[in-house]
């Protein structure tokens, strides 16, 4: 079978279950919602700002039963529901 979008194709964003349940920590730490966007950053949007870092990724620890190296402690690597998804799937 051929494909017939010829670069008109339309990316279908499937939303894992790991990035609803960051969308749920972020949420509450912050109390107010995520951005919709999963790729929207959470610190740029203002939900969040770099103080809130240490508690956001000690909320993920728990959550997720993990722990990040200090060394990872980097607001890039944590700015996005899709970044830090990706992050947890590195471990």
């Amino acid at each position: 079978m051929q494909s017939v979008c010829q670069g008109r194709c339309v990316k279908l964003d499937v939303v894992s279950d790991r990035i609803e349940s960051l969308r749920s920590v972020v949420e509450t730490l912050a109390g107010k919602p995520a951005p919709a966007d999963p790729e929207e950053s959470l610190f740029e949007s203002g939900l969040l700002d770099s103080f809130m870092l240490v508690d956001l990724v000690a909320a993920i620890e728990s959550k997720f039963k993990i722990k990040v190296p200090d060394a990872d402690l980097n607001p890039r690597k944590f700015d996005s529901l899709t970044r830090i998804d990706s992050y947890l799937s590195q471990l």
